[in-house]
């Protein structure tokens, strides 16, 4: 085991783990960290714990001493010259004309770097604009390209759901989302409705993916054969995470050749004597089923026999033309002149 507390750099960004020593760290403390970048300023987010060696990544930075105040001053004139940076690096890429979109920058805590984050539909030759950059501000550049995830990682933004985006907000990082996830929740496949303002698939779509997938698996599969109280019956909708009761009242099932059936009325028992029905004396509430539907075809039948005939399925029309009626004129049939017979 091993003991080992949990640094962000950014909000939202990930959580990287640091030895903290001897060193009493809380949550909510700042730190000044060793990284491969080289000396960070970060927010101590998961306090002192222990974890087996093989969770985490070896070897392991150390934590360099708590920050002070004046660390926490220098951070932010850092801030305020990144940002000026950032207008000058656009100006050269201006310049440059190079196909780019510039995101970020930012300046490492010692000073030793100054990092410029950037979009393109694919690889940019920057090496002049990266001589250029070094001219004016005397450090190391470093032009780093992201995707459009990070684009609005970096950026922030408002989702469809009218709040703060997620991987602006609380996201860590970036977990694989396939449309097989939008197919299992029973969502609608049209990209504008599950694509987040990044382009890609929302995020969101994968909080819930698991519970879909259990509930599912313990579920039939929509349009197969169910037994119930009605007798066999297709099931026409499904909804996994509908609660009991509910799923009760609003699943629309139908019976095999296609007839809707209403749900049976609660009986009402009946009152003798100005007491309850006795064991056995309750009737049976009327369900419609087969016998039903036998009893509606002899009605058919009675009045058929009245002198309601079916009507004969004969020819285009479905009707049989009745005697002694003239055949109608085609359209187009030229009427035939009647005259005198010729004798010879």
């Amino acid at each position: 085991m091993v003991k080992v507390v949990g640094v962000r750099f950014k909000k939202a960004g990930k959580v990287y783990y640091f030895d903290p020593g001897d060193l009493e760290i809380e949550v909510g403390h700042r730190a000044i960290v060793e990284t491969a970048r080289g000396t960070e300023y970060g927010d101590v987010v998961v306090g002192i714990k222990e974890v087996n060696e093989d969770d985490v990544v070896q070897p392991l930075k150390q934590v360099i001493r708590i920050a002070t105040e004046d660390d926490h001053e220098h951070m932010e004139e850092n801030r305020v010259k990144a940002a000026k940076a950032f207008d000058i690096a656009l100006e050269k890429i201006e310049r440059h004309g190079l196909p780019m979109k510039l995101i970020d920058s930012e300046y490492t805590f010692d000073d030793s770097k100054l990092i410029f984050y950037f979009t393109a539909d694919g690889r940019v030759d920057f090496r002049e604009l990266v001589k250029d950059l070094a001219s004016v501000f005397k450090t190391r550049i470093e032009l780093r390209q992201i995707g459009v995830r990070d684009e609005a990682k970096v950026i922030g933004g408002i989702g469809p759901c009218g709040r703060t985006l997620c991987c602006a907000s609380f996201l860590g990082d970036f977990e694989p989302v396939s449309i097989r996830m939008a197919k299992e929740q029973n969502l609608s496949l049209n990209p504008t409705k599950i694509s987040g303002i990044c382009g890609r698939l929302m995020c969101c779509l994968k909080y819930e993916a698991d519970v879909y997938k259990e509930a599912k698996d313990e579920l039939p599969y929509k349009g197969s054969i169910v037994l119930s109280a009605y007798g066999e019956l297709d099931l026409a909708e499904l909804d996994n995470l509908e609660d009991q009761e509910d799923a009760e009242s609003a699943l629309d099932l139908a019976l095999l050749d296609g007839e809707q059936i209403d749900e049976p009325a609660e009986p009402e028992e009946p009152v003798s004597n100005g007491g309850p029905a006795q064991s056995g004396e309750s009737p049976i509430p009327e369900q419609k089923t087969a016998q039903n539907r036998d009893r509606s075809v002899q009605e058919r039948q009675a009045s058929d026999q009245e002198g309601k005939k079916p009507v004969k399925k004969g020819g285009k029309s479905g009707r049989k033309r009745k005697e002694g009626r003239p055949k109608r004129k085609k359209p187009g049939q030229k009427k035939k002149r009647k005259g005198p017979k010729s004798q010879h």
